[in-house]
């Protein structure tokens, strides 16, 4: 199969990453055929629509997020119209997407930095980006790879999921799976990679009842071929309380600048 690589004569960790190589090429080949179109699902026009919207997304879904962009992204259209918005004005435009002070706090001093230090254009680096308030890796690396063609593995409940149970990784840090994650996939499959995994996670590794008996990647995952029906119900109820802690976690989009840890 194109991508893989011979493990024979290779030893210890060296192996265990060829293995992980080899596996993420034969998922990656079948998410090909399962998931041709997969992209971002938020709507955006622009680096700053697609900015906004990703930091309105922690802890919502979506299909919210779109509905309140739709007239959010009339009223506000560059970053002067965030940074000279009343703050309980712009809080109440964003109420129902949740955690609305923090993220109306964060979208008006993000877009006043935009101003005073970026001629009021979203950077595209990963360094200025996470400058930015309200921005920490999963938003920069969805922006850099969606609105700038630079490929980043954006980790969210869902990748951070399917990273554990198909075996890329074991830990619940995100940054600590992103970097996992960069190691097996090849760097132009990064951007497309993470969305392919968020649209399986929602149809099919799902948190609670995974589909397994219907999965495509059954068998290159180490929870799904390795689950009975009672192991499957009881590491369901572990990823469940992993994705909560992983949630709890990557709130820090909405209040700090997260750097890289090895």
């Amino acid at each position: 199969m194109t991508g893989t690589k011979d493990s024979n004569s290779i030893d210890g960790s060296s192996k265990e990453i060829l293995n992980k190589i080899n596996k993420a090429a034969s998922v990656i080949e079948i998410f090909d055929r399962e998931y041709p179109e997969a992209a971002c699902s938020l709507r955006y026009v622009d680096p700053l629509q697609l900015l906004v919207s990703t930091q309105l997304s922690a802890q919502c879904t979506d299909e919210r997020v779109n509905r309140v962009t739709k007239d959010l992204f009339i009223k506000y259209r560059n970053a002067s119209d965030y940074a000279g918005a009343e703050i309980s004005e712009l809080e109440n435009d964003i109420r129902s997407t949740g955690f609305f002070r923090n993220k109306a706090r964060n979208i008006k001093a993000c877009c006043m930095m935009l101003i005073t230090d970026f001629g009021g254009k979203v950077p595209d680096n990963m360094d200025d980006l996470l400058r930015l308030p309200g921005v920490g890796r999963k938003t920069a690396n969805l922006v850099l790879g969606d609105a700038f063609g630079k490929p980043g593995i954006v980790v969210d409940t869902h990748a951070g999921r399917l990273a554990r149970r198909i075996g890329f990784t074991d830990k619940e840090d995100p940054v600590k799976v992103e970097y996992d994650l960069m190691a097996v996939v090849p760097r132009d499959r990064w951007s497309s990679f993470s969305h392919q995994m968020v649209m399986h996670g929602r149809e099919v590794c799902k948190s609670r009842k995974p589909l397994c008996d219907s999965c495509p990647v059954r068998k290159y995952c180490d929870f799904g071929s390795a689950a009975t029906a009672a192991t499957a119900a009881t590491a369901a109820n572990t990823a469940v309380t992993a994705d909560n802690a992983f949630a709890d976690t990557t709130e820090a989009d909405l209040e700090i600048n997260s750097r890289p840890k090895s």
